[in-house]
């Protein structure tokens, strides 16, 4: 049913996207911007097509010049990957409304499960557990806020309800710290998101990110591939993820996972899917759930054997999950390290021209990455610029295993966070398994 795909994306994940659809037969179209013309999946890809300048809002994010460039050639569907346009609803509408397959969930799903109040509301229907919280956006009656901060209990967070990447949010510790809280986060996030509603959830002080894979045909059929803990984050980003979850048990997976498809058939979702928790003192409380591929899913990959890229294309084409719960056996362990083009010990941007590299090898090391020598990291997106993955029987050769890889890697001209990598995976809290979301700005001194 899908013969050709645009890719409306860039960097590694484009380019893992690309090497799906060539073992599925698949042609595949690069759509880039005028400083990307020398990716290397721009040059894979059967075609290319510029659609705009370096800016990412007059190229990845320019809904016109991306549909126009499907049209032009004949592509049969469009593959997001993740950030840019993948959660957009609008832009998933546009595509379908065009007569393209957007390859991931349905516009309304995205629109539910975008919104995190909307979100929240539609997991505690389905029986998914939720942090406290005000059920609903805040108004503007300051007496009613603080009888619903007093209710809940200090400290409280509050949170932008179009928010995203770690943006949006802000703890309140005391409550004549409430009212300026609620009002700044409101302005902040009327900037960013478009989206001025605010709402209010507990505070958890020590817990770990603990998020849940799915699956889902959007026929009736759900499947969950276990947990990822990605508790090592940076101003609320991810650094460090890795799958399983230290002390999740084998009960505990399934019983969550369970509450997870359930709650994907409930609502009609179709594709791959993430749902985020928070997680301590044995409970889960469900935070957002992300409605496309995550940066993280290749330790997933590596623990399951499930192609998941491959999967998304095959369920967007039609195709009944080919997988049931009972097929889903964990083995081993495998973590990922984000390596990003920045400064170790400032952690700012370090973009500009990669004149050697070297990627690692060896037994269970994976290597998701754009790069090559003589390419020039660019100022204007994100600065991962690639993903080491190792693979063990245990946990502690993984660990040994990601350590060989970062020590062989060889990145000449640019400066990345791998010291910070290595610090962690020798750090011995790390190391026992189980650190809270705040570690590792302690460790780092922020």
């Amino acid at each position: 049913m899908i013969k050709k795909i645009l890719i409306a994306n860039r960097g590694e994940i484009a380019l893992r996207i690309l090497r799906a659809c060539r073992e599925l037969g698949i042609k595949t179209v690069a759509v880039h911007s005028t400083a990307d013309r020398n990716l290397k999946h721009v040059k894979l890809a059967d075609e290319s097509v510029c659609i705009g300048p370096a800016s990412a809002k007059d190229s990845y994010l320019n809904i016109p010049a991306i549909i126009s460039a499907a049209e032009v050639t004949e592509s049969t569907a469009i593959h997001p990957g993740y950030g840019f346009l993948a959660e957009n609803a609008d832009f998933a509408e546009q595509v379908e409304n065009s007569g393209f397959i957007f390859i991931g969930p349905k516009p309304d799903a995205i629109r539910i499960m975008g919104d995190k109040v909307s979100a929240i509301n539609a997991m505690k229907a389905a029986g998914v557990p939720c942090v406290p919280g005000s059920g609903g956006p805040l108004g503007n009656d300051e007496k009613t806020n603080l009888a619903l901060a007093e209710k809940i209990g200090y400290p409280v967070i509050i949170k932008a309800a179009g928010g995203g990447g770690g943006r949006g949010m802000r703890v309140v510790r005391k409550p004549q710290e409430l009212v300026n809280a609620i009002q700044t986060t409101k302005t902040e996030a009327g900037l960013s998101f478009g989206n001025d509603s605010v709402y209010m959830e507990k505070f958890l002080e020590n817990p770990r990110h603990i998020e849940i894979q799915v699956l889902c045909d959007g026929q009736g059929n759900a499947i969950h591939l276990g947990e990822r803990d990605c508790s090592m984050q940076r101003r609320h980003q991810k650094v460090l993820e890795e799958a399983p979850a230290p002390g999740i048990t084998p009960k505990e997976r399934a019983k969550i996972g369970s509450r997870c498809t359930k709650a994907c058939i409930k609502i009609g979702y179709r594709g791959a899917g993430t749902f985020e928790f928070l997680y301590e003192n044995g409970n889960f409380y469900f935070i957002e759930m992300n409605t496309r591929i995550q940066v993280e899913h290749p330790v997933t990959e590596m623990i399951t054997g499930v192609d998941l890229i491959k999967e998304q294309i095959l369920i967007a084409g039609g195709q009944k999950l080919r997988y049931t719960q009972d097929d889903i056996k964990i083995r081993g362990h495998a973590i990922e390290c984000r390596i990003n083009a920045e400064d170790p010990e400032r952690l700012l941007p370090s973009p500009g021209n990669i004149e050697l590299y070297h990627a690692p090898g060896g037994p269970g090391v994976r290597v998701d990455s754009h790069i090559y020598s003589s390419y020039t990291v660019p100022t204007h997106y994100d600065s991962m610029i690639g993903k080491i993955i190792a693979y063990g029987e245990t946990r502690e050769s993984a660990i040994a295993r990601m350590l060989n890889a970062l020590k062989e890697t060889v990145l000449v001209g640019i400066k990345t966070n791998i010291p910070v990598q290595e610090r962690i995976l020798e750090d011995e809290n790390f190391q026992k398994g189980g650190t809270n979301i705040h570690y590792l700005e302690k460790m780092l001194g922020m």
